[in-house]
C-alpha cells in the first residue's frame, strides 16, 4: 500500500498529533476512548489509576494537538477521540512491536 503524499502543513500537523500520543499514559487514553463514549477526567484518572492532575495534564496535550475533543456540561467536561481513525494508527504500530 502507498502512503498518501501530503502537504507540507499536513505532514506538520501529522507529527505533531503523533507526538502528543507518543507517551504511555497518553496510549492509554487513546485507548480507553477508543469505543467512541465521552469520558470525564474523573472517569479517565479512575480507570488508568493515576492522579486527577496527571489525567487532565495529558488530556489538555490531546486536545491541544488535535487528538481529543471535549464538550462541556454543567460541571463536567467529557473528553472523546476526535479522529477515530487513531485507533487503527495506534494497532498499527502495537502490531510493529510484536516483531
Amino acid at each position: 500500500m502507498e502512503i498518501k503524499k501530503l502537504e507540507p502543513e499536513v505532514i506538520e500537523k501529522a507529527a505533531n498529533m503523533l507526538k502528543a500520543v507518543a507517551h504511555p499514559v497518553r496510549i492509554a487514553i487513546v485507548q480507553y476512548l477508543e469505543d467512541g463514549e465521552k469520558r470525564t477526567v474523573t472517569e479517565i484518572h479512575k480507570k488508568l489509576g493515576i492522579e486527577q492532575s496527571t489525567a487532565s495534564h495529558h488530556l489538555v496535550i490531546l486536545k491541544d494537538r488535535g487528538v481529543l475533543s471535549s464538550k462541556r456540561e454543567g460541571k463536567n467536561t467529557w473528553y472523546f477521540l476526535r479522529h477515530p481513525n487513531l485507533r487503527d494508527i495506534l494497532n498499527s504500530i502495537g502490531d510493529c512491536c510484536k516483531e
